[in-house]
């Protein structure tokens, strides 16, 4: 996937600016897709120029004009496109999974500490999305076909960090049978 298309994604539903799209990028597909500032506007230039969004300029008294992007129907059918695309798997790439592979180069005691912290990280955002699923998915039933889409993006998301927070508390347990006994 590219950020072109993370992007056109968030302009399916409604107008926005280069800042309100940045705002919703991390708000939403920012949970598993990550972009700076820099490279939504860079990206959005890009996306003017092959003709998949169009800016309205609106004028701003005091402050440089606002550019309010629109998705083009050329837009919607690139995307359209896409979506019937094959997708690849992701390969992981995980900083951490290096470190626990060569822990026994350390004390293992800084191992089990970036466990620790690792475990209260996704097991914050684990908190968000439950909340998340709480407050905006309660009437499971009724929610349109868009909703349940949305749904099982948050759903993978739930699972995704409780995973994480599983493995840690696995590879924590495991470290704690070693304290007294050193790896050689």
């Amino acid at each position: 996937m590219s950020l072109a298309h993370a992007m056109l994604a968030l302009l399916v539903d409604c107008p926005q600016s280069g800042y309100d799209l940045t705002k919703t990028f991390e708000e939403s597909i920012g949970c598993f897709w990550k972009a700076t500032h820099q490279q939504i506007y860079r990206e959005l230039g890009k996306l003017e120029t092959q003709g998949w969004v169009h800016p309205e300029i609106i004028p701003q008294e005091g402050r440089p004009d606002k550019k309010l992007y629109t998705i083009t129907e050329a837009g919607k059918q690139h995307l359209a496109e896409w979506i019937s695309q094959p997708c690849d798997t992701m390969s992981i790439k995980e900083e951490l999974l290096v470190k626990v592979f060569v822990g026994t180069l350390a004390p293992l005691s800084v191992i089990q500490q970036q466990l620790e912290q690792h475990r209260q990280l996704h097991l914050e955002k684990l908190t968000d999305y439950q909340q998340i699923e709480a407050e905006e998915f309660k009437d499971l039933e009724n929610l349109s076909i868009e909703q349940n889409l949305h749904y099982l993006v948050l759903r993978r998301g739930i699972r995704y960090e409780t995973d994480w927070v599983e493995w840690c508390d696995e590879a924590i347990a495991l470290l704690k049978r070693f304290k007294n006994n050193p790896v050689c």
